[in-house]
């Protein structure tokens, strides 16, 4: 009769894990602040874009 054995995840299962310079530019407030103007701008010239 045939054992079945249970063995743990691979490495390859687990998601990749950041870089110091990743964390830094997600966490970094002013990069944050300029994306949240930029993204509002665009959504911004859509909206106006549509309703000329």
């Amino acid at each position: 009769m045939a054992k079945n054995i249970v063995r743990g995840y691979y490495e390859e299962s687990y998601p990749p894990l950041p870089t110091k310079a990743t964390k830094f530019w997600r966490q970094n407030i002013a990069k944050q602040i300029i994306r949240f103007f930029v993204l509002n701008l665009r959504i911004m010239r859509i909206i106006v874009g549509g309703h000329s």
